[in-house]
């Protein structure tokens, strides 16, 4: 079944598409990945958010990761890849959600950021970054990323 087929049948049963967001997948030049903690959990996290009216889905990205981690760079125009999770929403449940990742080379991480108070970044090689993060989709496109860029892990 092709996957236009299967979104129609999806919608006729009434389940509507993902929701999508944006994340930026902040990298040193070095081979190495910036992560930052989620509000809610404190869980390791890459800079995510929803598209922004009047920007591209990659600056929409590149905007979370300087609100989220400080970071100032130039974002890649094309998607790395995507993920999928389930949002957790504040009346308990959850929404699905598509995020479409952006990477981003930093030039600069700033030390005062709008979320500065509400987060911790660390920078860590792919191979660990994807032993911190949640989600599978994830993980298989951090341990990829190495060979994708043509750095050592």
């Amino acid at each position: 079944m092709s996957k236009t087929l299967g979104e129609r049948l999806a919608r006729l049963l009434g389940r509507k598409p993902p929701d999508m967001q944006v994340a930026a997948l902040c990298l040193d030049g070095k081979g190495k990945i910036l992560l930052v903690t989620s509000r809610g959990t404190g869980r390791w996290i890459v800079p995510k958010g929803w598209p922004m009216p009047g920007r591209t889905l990659a600056d929409a990205a590149m905007q979370e990761a300087w609100e989220e981690a400080g970071v100032r760079g130039r974002v890649n125009q094309s998607s790395l890849g995507s993920y999928h999770y389930d949002k957790q929403q504040d009346h308990g449940f959850a929404i699905p959600v598509e995020v479409r990742v952006f990477a981003l080379e930093v030039d600069e991480l700033a030390d005062d950021y709008p979320e500065k108070d509400d987060r911790k970044r660390r920078w860590y090689r792919p191979d660990r970054a994807a032993e911190l993060v949640t989600e599978s989709e994830l993980k298989k496109l951090l341990r990829a990323l190495p060979a994708r860029l043509g750095h050592q892990a």
